[in-house]
C-alpha cells in the first residue's frame, strides 16, 4: 500500500553532474502535486477503508456466498459447471484459485490499513482512542485469516517494504497474542479523548467499541474449548465482566451505499442473472426451519413466481407461504437428478424455469445491495454466552435467558436487513422463543441446542464465514458431506481453505515451511488448530 508518493527520476550519473548546482532542490520538483504529505493526511481517513475491507473479505466472491454459505448448507445449487460447484459439490471451477486467495487479500489489506493508522499516529496526542479501534480492526482482521486458513503471517506481516517475505505464525501462537492485544488495549479507550471521525460502525463511540472489542474477545475463547479449554473460559469471563454488546443497538455492521459505488457483495453477487436463477436455500435449512416452525421461514425464503420470465425477475417478489417452501438438496448437478423433484413451472420451451419450485433467498431481505452487512451481532454475542453459562462459566445470566435473548435478537435483525424494513413479527418472536426454551437436561443438550441456533443466524443473515468457523469448532449441526465425482475435499466438508497461489512464488521459503507442518499437505480437507 502506497499512501504518499513521490516521483524521482532516473538519470545517469554523467547527467547528474550535469545538472550541477540544480540539484539541490531535486527533490522538492520531483513531489507529486496530488498526493497528501505524511505531515497533512488525516489518520481518521483509513478507519473507513479498513472496515469495507474487512466486509470486502468476508462477502460475495471473495468467499462467503461462494464457498462457506453452500459448505454448511445454507444455500444450494442443482447446477452443473457452475462457479457455485465450489461451495455446493466442493468441485473446483475456473476461477477457484482466484477465489481461495480473495479473502486473503482483502482483510490483510484491511490489516495494512490499520497498520498506517497506528504508523501515522505513533508518538503524537489525541489518537489513543483512533489507535485503539484501529488495533481491533487488525485483531478481527488477523482472526478471520488464521481462521480461514490456519497458520499465517501475523508477528510480520503489513510491514512492507521492511519485510516483504514475512513468516507464518502458528495458529497457536497467533490466538493468545490476539487475546493478549485485546486486553490491552480495549481499556484504553476513553470517551474523555477525541475519537474517529470515519467510523462507519459506531460513528466514533467509545462505549460501543468497548463491547465490541470484548465481545471479538469472547468469539476468540470461544474458537478455543477443544484445544485450550482454561484459556478459553478465562477470556470469556474477562469477556462477560468487561461488557459484551447489550442489544442490537449495539450491532456492528456497514451499511452501504451504492449510489457512491459501495455495494453488499453477498447482494451484488445475488443480482447476477444467472445466481439469481440458480441459487436456492438447502434442504437442510428449510427442513429445519418448518420441523421447528421457525417465524423466520416466511421471511427470508419465498417461491418464484410461475416460468422463467416472472421467476428470473428480479423486481418481482416470490411466494412466501412457509408451507409452499422447499429446499434443494446440496451436490447435484441436474433439477431432474433430485430425490422427489417436484418439477418446474412455466411453460415448455424457453420459458419453463426448471427450478421454479424450490425457495430462494427473500429479495426484500438479501437483494438490494445497499443491505447492512453484519460484523459482530448481538444475537450471535448472546448465542456464545449461553454456551459459556452452560459449560457453568461465570457469566452473569443464565443459559436459557442469553439463550432467549439471542433467538430474540437473530430474528429482530431481519428487519434490519429488509429493504422494506419488515421482518418477523413481535408476537411470532415471542411466542417462538416461549415455546422453545433452552434445553437445559444437561450442558451437552444445550449446547447443542446453542449451536443449532448458532447456525440459523449466521445463515439467515449471510454471516457465513463466521457459521462456517462454528460449525467447525462445535460440528453443529451434523451434517452430510456431499461426495461429488472430482470434488477437492475428499468427499468431506472443507475444513480450511488453501493458500493462495501467489504465495508460493511470492514467498517460497515460508509458504514452504507452513504447508510442511500441515498433516497431508495444502489441501481443503485439512483443519486450523483449534479444529479438532
Amino acid at each position: 500500500m502506497k499512501l504518499y508518493k513521490k516521483i524521482f527520476l532516473s538519470v545517469s550519473s554523467a547527467s547528474l553532474l550535469a545538472m550541477g548546482g540544480c540539484t539541490k532542490n531535486f527533490d522538492a520538483i520531483n513531489t507529486d502535486p496530488t498526493q497528501v504529505p505524511q505531515s497533512q493526511f488525516d489518520p481518521n481517513l483509513h478507519m473507513a477503508s479498513t472496515q469495507v475491507e474487512y466486509m470486502n473479505a468476508i462477502q460475495g466472491y471473495n468467499s462467503g456466498i461462494i464457498f462457506q454459505s453452500m459448505w454448511i448448507q445454507g444455500l444450494a445449487s442443482a447446477a452443473a459447471n457452475s462457479y457455485y460447484s465450489n461451495g455446493d459439490k466442493y468441485t473446483p471451477s475456473p476461477n477457484t484459485t482466484s477465489y481461495q486467495g480473495s479473502l486473503w487479500n482483502h482483510a490483510y489489506n484491511s490489516a495494512g490499513y490499520g497498520a498506517a493508522i497506528l504508523s501515522l499516529t505513533q508518538g503524537k496526542t489525541g489518537y489513543d482512542n483512533l489507535r485503539a479501534m484501529a488495533t481491533i480492526m487488525q485483531v478481527l482482521d488477523f482472526q478471520t485469516i488464521s481462521d480461514v486458513y490456519g497458520d499465517v503471517p501475523f508477528s510480520q506481516a503489513v510491514q512492507a517494504p521492511a519485510i516483504t517475505q514475512p513468516v507464518y505464525d502458528a495458529q497457536s501462537a497467533i490466538y493468545p497474542a490476539l487475546l493478549a492485544r485485546l486486553d490491552s488495549v480495549i481499556p484504553k479507550l476513553n470517551a474523555a479523548n477525541p475519537t474517529t471521525t470515519n467510523d462507519l460502525f459506531y460513528k466514533g463511540d467509545v462505549s460501543k467499541w468497548k463491547k465490541f472489542g470484548y465481545s471479538l474477545m469472547l468469539r476468540l475463547a470461544m474458537r478455543l474449548v477443544k484445544v485450550d479449554i482454561a484459556t478459553a473460559q478465562k477470556y470469556a469471563e474477562k469477556a462477560a465482566a468487561g461488557g459484551t454488546l447489550a442489544g442490537t443497538a449495539d450491532d456492528a455492521y456497514v451499511t452501504f451505499d451504492q449510489a457512491k459505488n459501495y455495494n453488499n457483495n453477498n447482494a451484488a453477487a445475488y443480482q447476477t442473472g444467472q445466481d439469481f436463477v440458480e441459487v436456492k436455500w438447502s434442504k437442510t435449512f428449510i427442513d429445519y426451519l418448518r420441523t421447528t416452525s421457525d417465524p423466520r421461514l416466511g421471511v427470508v425464503a419465498e417461491v418464484p413466481l410461475a416460468g422463467l420470465p416472472d421467476g428470473s425477475d428480479e423486481t418481482k417478489a416470490g411466494d412466501k407461504t412457509p408451507a409452499n417452501q422447499l429446499g434443494v438438496p446440496n451436490g447435484y448437478d441436474n433439477p431432474t437428478n433430485i430425490p422427489g423433484y417436484p418439477g418446474g413451472t412455466g411453460p415448455a420451451g424457453k420459458d419453463f424455469y426448471a427450478m421454479g419450485k424450490y425457495s430462494r433467498p427473500s429479495i426484500d431481505i438479501y437483494l438490494s445491495k445497499n443491505t447492512p452487512g453484519y460484523v459482530i451481532n448481538y444475537a450471535e454475542t448472546e448465542l456464545l454466552l449461553a454456551e459459556a453459562a452452560a459449560r457453568g462459566w461465570a457469566v452473569t445470566g443464565s443459559a436459557s435467558t442469553h439463550f432467549a435473548n439471542g433467538v430474540t435478537a437473530a430474528m429482530q435483525n431481519l428487519a434490519v436487513l429488509s429493504a422494506s424494513k419488515t421482518g418477523v413479527p413481535a408476537g411470532s418472536i415471542t411466542t417462538y422463543v416461549a415455546t422453545h426454551p433452552l434445553d437445559v437436561s444437561t450442558p451437552a443438550n444445550s449446547i447443542a441446542m446453542i449451536n443449532q441456533q448458532y447456525w440459523v443466524t449466521t445463515l439467515s443473515l449471510f454471516d457465513f464465514v463466521e457459521g462456517w468457523s462454528n460449525w467447525r469448532r462445535t460440528n453443529i449441526p451434523a451434517l452430510t458431506p456431499v461426495n461429488y465425482p472430482g470434488n477437492f475435499s475428499g468427499g468431506t466438508i472443507p475444513r480450511r481453505q488453501v493458500y493462495p497461489s501467489t504465495e508460493a512464488p511470492q514467498n517460497p521459503t515460508n509458504y514452504s515451511a507452513a504447508v510442511g507442518k500441515l498433516t497431508g499437505g495444502d489441501k481443503f480437507s485439512g483443519r486450523v488448530w483449534w479444529d479438532k
